[in-house]
């Protein structure tokens, strides 16, 4: 059973993803704590093989005022929870980026694929890929790292923009036919891809192993996973 820190309380997309593994009995249990203030640094990170952080500043804005405000929530914070995580042996770090690393969203046209180069354009975008240089260069053979650039979220008790977008679309007599393309993805199948990054990126041997068996086995199960 792999065990699973959520670090965000309250957040749509952390208790998505917990609501989701509780789908499958005996695979996972997950905790969530609060990264308000300084309490979560008390918290004992090595119980878990998976910590996923979503703490953040969910919104873009192009405010300066809030500028040192993103660079500490979502860039610091989240630095500083990754480092915290591989001091205390915990294996695996998903870390919740943002498709906004790519840019903003006012280019109509704009189709991402993976050999699109980040260039961010409001502060959070760059705080948050700032977040994942900062990360990423925590990463070890003992810790490895998976970045999700999340696209528009929508689905059943989604936040955001979207439920914006589908209310002034239920209202308005007529909405605006834009010639557009734009990138967005299901909660359940953001969930779903996550559960399959804990699945297929978790440090272990293909099979498990009886602890009284484990002389006879040496040597034998240094298959590829």
């Amino acid at each position: 059973m792999k065990k699973i820190l959520i670090t965000g309380k309250d957040s749509y997309i952390g208790e998505s993803v917990a609501k989701w593994l509780a789908r499958f009995p005996g695979r996972y249990v997950t905790h969530t704590i609060d990264m308000r203030g300084n309490s979560w640094k008390e918290h004992d990170f090595s119980r878990y093989d998976v910590v996923f952080h979503v703490a953040g500043i969910a919104h873009d804005s192009s405010r300066r005022a809030l500028e040192d405000l993103y660079y500490s929530v979502n860039r610091d914070l989240a630095i500083a929870t990754a480092q915290k995580a591989k001091n205390e042996g915990v294996r695996q770090f998903i870390f919740m980026s943002s498709i906004l690393v790519y840019g903003g969203s006012s280019g109509l046209s704009q189709v991402i694929t993976r050999d699109t180069v980040p260039s961010p354009s409001s502060v959070y975008g760059k705080s948050k890929l700032e977040a994942e240089e900062g990360i990423r260069s925590l990463e070890s053979d003992q810790f490895k790292v998976v970045i999700i650039r999340s696209p528009m979220v929508y689905g059943k008790g989604a936040k955001g923009n979207y439920p914006k977008l589908a209310k002034i679309a239920r209202s308005l007599p007529v909405f605006p036919d834009f010639d557009n393309q734009r990138s967005m993805i299901h909660i359940d199948n953001l969930c779903e891809f996550t559960r399959l990054m804990i699945e297929n990126f978790f440090l272990q041997n293909g099979e498990y192993v009886r602890t009284s068996e484990s002389e006879e086995i040496e040597g034998s199960m240094k298959q590829p996973i």
